[in-house]
């Protein structure tokens, strides 16, 4: 029998490929050493779900129970799920917050064994808990009081702390039982075995440097709010070395950066805006644009520059090391604060600026107005505490629309190094599953191309060998976008999945990706990569395989 080593040398191109792949992947002794993937493309080879909207959120899935945890926010409940078998997964046992007195789960994290759940109050301006359970018999280990409204968490790389995000929303602005609680982060130390302490990083630091914030380009603009209730925490990721945390600040524009062992905010650092107006950069702007400087125009695929700037207000963000340095992607997809009484920042172009454009500031001021072109694109009437970006006469000098339809790519200091510009839009605007930029509830041409576009929501990141993707849900239009992030100033664009569809005037399949989550081939119950989406619109979780080509 020949050595392996002479059959290696003898073997056609194809064959070798898939020899040194399982040899890499299968390795001895425990010292496997994964193999680096040519290609990838995503199947779907099970899933679940009522179909009720909000029933699958975010997800986490646990490797030792083989068990995937899936916050169903239309029951505001856990589901557990059977996930040994990935074609075929199956809810075994749902947990509710009435240990809690109520609420909802907001989100739901796993380390060896351990789940963390984000539980937010009934009233959701009162102090959340976070609760740990033993994921193999799914007993109330612990429960830890924390900020308002604990909107996401996550474990450290190593296990040690569990950092929530919360984000204290107001219940509304000036109304007699207007509650705006201060937007904190919690950094929980688990002490496996003994009770989790938590020590909190709040923003009562910044209290009077709202000015010279507002001058960085951190947006703080809620009506009567100081920096500590202003700044609302969204999405939490960690360094791998587990000592410092980031946090979107996605209203804010901005992201702070929380030192863990002191539990303190040591920066907040602005993310600046996109400018819509270089090539590469454009967007769809309008949902009229088949029709020639006009305001009654026709949908159409528009994608082109426009003197507008998007701020990048991130939901999520992820991190990872390249050469022993950190980098972070956003998933920019942009908020406006208009979900509660008594205020509301979010416009129209044409009406905000009824006087028109400054001409000195806008070529073809007249006719970028127009519903056709600029008119009907969705703009804050507050760029940043007060300002209403016009000039003397009441023409409008700056735009400023809500996200930046794409992901980023920035270094330690959130100084951006990437952005992917218009190439969602771009490489969506021929779909089979869905008309361009329709939203998650109806299949409209154009029904987004006003507001935020596709609305990039989740990011996962996966290494596979010597590289490292990017999953990018996008929450409108569907479906999942895989990059090569390996060099992270040049990533490159390697698929797309979206399986939604249209039956006449339904519409089916997964739609509205929320959580998005990466399981590696060693952890995975089917020895292959996963990729596991919670879809909040279709109330669905998707199981996705990644398959390999070397």
């Amino acid at each position: 029998m020949k050595s392996r080593k002479n059959l290696l040398l003898q073997a056609p191109r194809s064959l070798l490929a898939m020899l040194l792949a399982a040899t890499l992947v299968g390795g001895c002794g425990g010292n496997e050493i994964e193999a680096t993937p040519l290609a990838m493309t995503l199947s779907r080879i099970g899933g679940l779900g009522s179909g009720q909207l909000g029933a699958s959120e975010i997800t986490a899935y646990d490797s030792q129970s083989k068990r995937l945890f899936v916050v169903n926010g239309a029951n505001g409940s856990l589901d557990v799920v059977d996930l040994a078998d990935p074609t075929n997964p199956a809810v075994i046992q749902t947990v509710t917050t009435a240990t809690f007195g109520g609420g909802v789960f907001n989100s739901v994290a796993v380390y060896d064994g351990l789940v963390a759940v984000a539980v937010e109050a009934a009233p959701k301006t009162s102090a959340g808990k976070v609760a740990f359970y033993d994921g193999n018999n799914l007993s109330l280990l612990h429960a830890v009081s924390v900020g308002s409204q604990p909107d996401m968490l996550t474990f450290s790389p190593d296990g040690r702390f569990v950092i929530t995000a919360n984000e204290g929303e107001p219940n509304s602005y000036g109304a007699a039982d207007s509650i705006d609680p201060e937007g904190s982060i919690s950094v929980i130390t688990v002490n496996r075995g003994s009770t989790p302490t938590v020590a909190t990083a709040d923003f009562k630091a910044f209290i009077g440097q709202e000015s010279s914030l507002r001058s960085q380009g951190v947006r703080i603009y809620g009506p009567g709010a100081n920096a500590a209730h202003d700044l609302e925490p969204e999405y939490v990721a960690v360094t791998e070395d587990s000592t410092t945390a980031y946090v979107t600040l996605q209203e804010n524009n901005a992201v702070a950066i929380v030192d863990l062992a002191t539990a303190k905010v040591t920066a907040i650092k602005p993310l600046g805006f996109k400018d819509h107006n270089v090539a590469g950069m454009g967007l769809d702007a309008s949902d009229e644009d088949g029709g020639t400087n006009t305001n009654s125009g026709t949908p159409a695929v528009k994608i082109m520059t426009y003197p507008v700037k998007g701020m990048y207000q991130p939901d999520a963000i992820a991190s990872y090391t390249v050469a022993g340095q950190s980098y972070f992607i956003t998933a920019n997809e942009g908020e406006a604060r208009s979900d509660w009484p008594g205020y509301d920042d979010e416009t129209r172009v044409r009406a905000h600026c009824s006087a028109g454009l400054d001409p000195s500031v806008f070529p073809d001021a007249a006719n970028l107005i127009l519903d056709s072109n600029l008119g009907r694109l969705r703009i804050t009437s507050n760029p940043n505490g007060g300002s209403t970006g016009k000039n003397a006469s009441g023409q409008c000098t700056e735009l400023w629309s809500f996200g930046a339809r794409s992901f980023t790519i920035w270094n330690k200091d959130m100084v951006r190094v990437f952005d992917s510009g218009d190439q969602i839009e771009q490489r969506t605007s021929a779909l089979a599953t869905a008309k361009f930029n329709a939203s998650h509830d109806k299949d409209t041409l154009d029904g987004r191309s006003a507001a935020k576009g596709p609305e990039p929501e989740g990011v996962a990141i996966g290494k596979i060998g010597d590289k490292t993707f990017a999953f990018v849900g996008l929450e409108r239009i569907g479906g999942v976008m895989v990059y090569d992030v390996t060099n992270p100033t040049a990533p490159v664009f390697v698929t797309y999945f979206n399986n939604r569809a249209t039956a006449g005037t339904a519409l089916t399949g997964d739609r509205g990706p929320e959580g998005v989550l990466f399981v590696p081939a060693a952890k995975s119950p089917n020895g292959k990569p996963l990729l596991i989406v919670g879809n909040e619109t279709s109330g669905t979780t998707a199981i996705l395989q990644l398959n390999l080509t070397y």
